[in-house]
């Protein structure tokens, strides 16, 4: 086994680029341009490949706005499910309809593929341009439906910190109150993107700034598949996932 991955256990999928959101913290920048998204059956297939021969204890799937294609991250999860990965979450802003009943159908969608936990992202930022009454009604269709849920909020400097951003957070997470849907850690912007283009008088100049998702390039735990198959510094739709494990090289 290649060294350099002996060590994985997590499969990441961004489903898409494409969102719903213009949020001034996104650390992909504009998203305007984008509407490319991973396909199902390749997706899969690199899911049973890698657990054939790999212990993968957990697989997320995010964007972008995973939920623009549900009928993708439904089959991501389900094959994850029947491949006996344990924790099986999804990461979404919750705005991809203002159709109740399509809102509704995508949360039992997501309960009949095996969706553990969704980490729904809401705060100061996504509300800039999400409205919130679908989010909240895509929140109540997903616990009715048995899925675990999380508020996972962007913090502007530290989550204790009293800036005007933060407070506005605050006031929207009161907004779930009555669903008593618990607050996860969520994530402290750092300056990437478009955080770095409109929030950089948050940020010193004189710290370097660390992203939390980058991973070891000489010990790899977690693989990220992007919306056009690259993976490693290689491509699932050129090649087989398990070559470019194996001759992965940092």
């Amino acid at each position: 086994m290649n060294q350099y991955v002996k060590n994985l256990n997590r499969i990441e999928f961004i489903v898409t680029l494409a969102c719903t959101g213009k949020c001034k913290h996104c650390s992909e920048g504009d998203h305007a341009s984008f509407s490319e998204y991973i396909h199902a059956d390749a997706a899969a297939r690199a899911i049973r490949q890698v657990c054939q021969n790999y212990q993968i204890k957990s697989l997320m799937t995010f964007g972008g706005e995973p939920l623009l294609y549900p009928e993708v991250v439904c089959e991501i999860h389900r094959t994850a499910k029947a491949m006996g990965i344990q924790n099986r979450d999804l990461i979404t802003n919750g705005f991809f309809s203002k159709d109740k009943t399509r809102i509704k159908e995508v949360a039992n969608m997501l309960a009949d593929s095996g969706v553990c936990k969704i980490l729904l992202s809401v705060d100061a930022f996504h509300q800039e341009t999400i409205p919130l009454e679908p989010v909240i009604y895509f929140a109540e269709c997903v616990l009715a439906a048995g899925i675990s849920v999380k508020l996972s909020p962007a913090w502007l400097v530290s989550r204790e910190d009293d800036n005007p951003y933060n407070k506005k957070t605050r006031e929207i997470l009161d907004k779930f109150t009555d669903l008593k849907i618990p607050i996860g850690a969520g994530n402290v912007i750092f300056p990437r993107g478009n955080a770095s283009k409109y929030l950089s008088e948050y940020f010193d100049d004189t710290v370097e700034y660390a992203s939390p998702y980058d991973e070891n390039p000489s010990d790899i735990r977690a693989i990220c598949f992007s919306p056009n198959g690259d993976v490693l510094n290689d491509n699932i739709y050129r090649k087989d996932i398990l070559d470019i494990l194996n001759e992965y090289r940092p």
